[in-house]
Parts: C-alpha cells; structure tokens; sequence
C-alpha cells in the first residue's frame, strides 16, 4: 500500500489577467492578490504571456497573463 504524502491532491489551473500602469511584475502581483480573495490555497503561478496596451503610440498598461493553480480541497 503506498504511503501518502504531502504532495499528493489534485490541482485546478485557471488563467487570470492582471494588469499595471507600472509594469508587468505587477500586473502579475495585482492578478495573485485579486484571484487569492476568493481562492484558497493557490500553489503556483506560471506566466503564459506578457502584453502592453497602447494608445497614441504610449503604453497605457502592462498586462500578465498566469496559469494559476490550487489544490482541490476533499
């Protein structure tokens, strides 16, 4: 019979958007923060994608995109 670790469980990964005017680490921190409010015990975040939105060829906000995932609670 195996034994059982901490490490075992089963994991949800979603996508959030965070977004900055100041840069894309916290556009990431704003996204963690926001998504931490309603979900427990989050466990990693892996940037997907780094964008900026433009307007008259100035950058208007920093956007990160994360796959986060969490641990389903039984």
């Amino acid at each position: 019979m195996a034994t059982s670790t901490s490490a075992d469980g089963v994991y949800r990964v979603i996508d959030v958007v965070g977004s900055s005017s100041t840069s894309w680490e916290e556009a990431a921190a704003h996204a963690v923060e926001t998504a931490s409010k309603s979900l427990r015990d989050l466990r990693i975040a892996e940037v997907t994608k780094l964008d900026v939105k433009i307007e008259d060829g100035k950058v208007l906000a920093y956007r990160t995109r994360l796959q986060l995932s969490f641990k389903y609670e039984g």
